[in-house]
């Protein structure tokens, strides 16, 4: 019964047409507890929303870089990556490299020499905005327009993760169906009402994705409730289920959507893009909304 249930909702996401955003939507992925899924979710709802169709743009701001492995990029320290463009020596063109398995997937690499770059730019006077600097000068100059821009944080509220917070409109948040996850919110969401409270004014939180969600447990259908009780406009309908096809993935340098793009992980992430696609007016006008404001 499970594998027909997934052969439809996979024959039904293939159907589906992914509307495009009236304009370029910039968004942050961030949480600042490790392991609830943020870096796979950047990269899957990225290659879900590019496999429909739309151009996308991935910076990677995690030292780790492992947005960077999962989309097939290389990023061995020394090449030149996204420290180099906060650092102000190359520019995000100078640096983009294309996804092997997306032709409209445009990724900025990040490297271990990342992990210098917060003690470096420290005593910068405008260091919370080269980010937000180097990005806008992109748009302006690029002839392609980009439908959306993920930014992809560390598992941190450091100054790397404030530079993304202030270079994008939007915030999506993972959060994994446990307890834990509940608690590292708040603090979470503290942290952003500062950032918008000194930085960057128009910052929406738009979307919250549950992930490793396991729908035999009664925990899981528990924080899923939970948080959808706290925040009803803005979780997703959609969970992204706890497979092991979604961790395998990277290990072969690909997304779930190019590795096993019939899988239930893959076809979870296209619902989750979708659902993000569709909601895309409502976003971009809440952030009108909050520019009218200020």
């Amino acid at each position: 019964m499970q594998i027909a249930q997934e052969k439809q909702r996979y024959a039904a996401i293939e159907a589906q047409r992914f509307p495009k955003p009236k304009e370029t939507r910039i968004i942050a992925v961030a949480n600042q507890k490790g392991g609830v899924g943020k870096t796979t979710t950047a990269v899957n709802i990225a290659a879900a929303l590019a496999k429909g169709g739309a151009n996308v743009l991935v910076i990677d701001m995690d030292p780790q870089g492992n947005a960077s492995t999962a989309l097939g990029i290389e990023h061995n320290s020394g090449m030149d990556s996204v420290y180099d463009v906060l650092e102000g020596r190359r520019t995000i063109a100078d640096v983009k490299q294309v996804c092997p398995d997306f032709p409209t997937l445009d990724v900025v690499p990040a490297s271990i020499d990342l992990s210098g770059a917060e003690l470096e730019i420290a005593d910068s006077p405008n260091r919370n905005n080269l980010m937000r600097d180097a990005l806008a000068k992109y748009l302006a100059e690029t002839d392609k327009h980009y439908d959306y821009v993920f930014v992809d944080c560390p598992p941190s509220l450091g100054l790397l993760v404030i530079n993304a917070m202030c270079a994008v409109n939007e915030m999506l948040i993972p959060i994994q169906a446990e307890y834990y996850a509940l608690e590292g919110l708040g603090q979470l969401i503290n942290t952003i009402g500062l950032v918008q409270k000194h930085f960057n004014p128009t910052l929406l939180v738009s979307t919250m994705l549950v992930t490793m969600y396991d729908r035999r447990t009664l925990l899981s259908r528990e924080v899923y409730s939970e948080v959808k009780n706290h925040y009803p406009s803005i979780v997703l309908d959609t969970t992204i289920p706890r497979t092991v096809k979604i961790s395998e993935a990277p290990s072969f340098g690909q997304t779930v959507i190019a590795y096993d793009k019939a899988s239930m992980g893959a076809t979870a992430y296209r619902e989750a893009a979708l659902e993000m696609a569709r909601r895309s007016d409502q976003a971009l006008e809440a952030i009108a909304i909050k520019r009218g404001e200020h």
